[in-house]
């Protein structure tokens, strides 16, 4: 059976623009088609926002940089409903990160793991893979 993994925003933009981030094993878990990759609507947004204020250098416009690395490392989207966003309240209070809450409500209710290097992640009740978890 296979994972299915929610990739955090950082996660996802390393693998184009930093692969030197990762491990010759890391590489391998993230190309392999054991496992099925979801990206979020919420590293978009994230991603977006950050690059609008200069804190984040992507090799194009966000409109274009995450639709084309989509679709070329074969990920599935996954949007934002109206459930995910309903949800977060439910969340302990562990930190205030919007963004991390709403792929956090994401991953429980889609039933998925999640691929980040945040440690806070880890605090609530979702199943979390760090990369050193990946051997």
């Amino acid at each position: 059976m296979k994972t299915r993994i929610l990739l955090d925003t950082h996660i996802f933009i390393w693998i184009f623009i930093e692969p030197g981030r990762f491990s010759k094993q890391q590489r391998r878990f993230i190309e392999s088609r054991e496992n099925e990759f979801y990206v979020s609507d919420v590293a978009a947004w994230e991603a977006s926002i950050k690059y609008g204020l200069g804190k984040l250098r992507l090799p194009e416009p966000p409109e274009t940089f995450f639709p084309s690395r989509i679709r070329r490392a074969d990920h599935h989207r996954l949007r934002i409903d109206l459930d995910h966003v309903t949800y977060v309240h439910k969340l302990p209070q562990v930190h205030r990160d919007p963004f991390d809450r709403l792929l956090i409500s994401q991953a429980i209710l889609e039933e998925l793991t999640i691929l980040s290097d945040e440690p806070k992640l880890r605090d609530y009740d979702v199943s979390v893979m760090g990369l050193s978890d990946i051997s």
